[in-house]
């Protein structure tokens, strides 16, 4: 099954370069894996709303029916490693053809993205940056894999 994590990231920084690719190339080995970051608005803080709608028409233009969507989202459900690595696997085992992992730019996801939103998950109590929630969202997805193929990653 294909999986395929949207951001809205806006900033570059080079040791967030770094641990994506160190990432991204772990997870390869397991699944058909790629990020894709989606263009931005430039509207500012005091014009949030209009960034969210206009990350929101931006993304939905990517998702399709048969696409399973997991957005990471601080009003979600706490899940711990093996119970996301439990979830992976029953949805790689559904009619779903992609999974879609959505980490919102710096102001969230609107609602019109949380209606398409088949599991949302919390990554931390915390509010974290939107490129440090994508890094953990990617070791994450990882680990998952290694704990689904029984890798010793996972210490537990």
């Amino acid at each position: 099954m294909k999986s395929v994590l949207f951001d809205f990231r806006t900033a570059k920084e080079e040791w967030f370069t770094l641990a994506e690719q160190h990432y991204t190339k772990k997870i390869l080995n397991f699944t058909d894996f790629s990020i894709i970051s989606l263009k931005s608005s430039k509207y500012g803080r005091e014009q949030s709303e209009l960034k969210k709608n206009y990350e929101a028409s931006e993304l939905l233009k990517q998702i399709h029916s048969d696409d399973f969507v997991i957005l990471f989202d601080e009003t979600g459900k706490v899940f711990s490693s093996q119970e996301f690595s439990d979830q992976i696997l029953k949805i790689e085992n559904s009619d779903k053809k992609r999974i879609v992992f959505v980490v919102g730019g710096a102001y969230g996801v609107n609602d019109s993205i949380k209606s398409k939103t088949h599991l949302k998950i919390s990554l931390s109590s915390f509010v974290l940056n939107h490129i440090v929630a994508e890094l953990v969202v990617l070791e994450q997805i990882y680990r998952a894999h290694t704990i689904k193929n029984r890798i010793p990653y996972h210490n537990i």
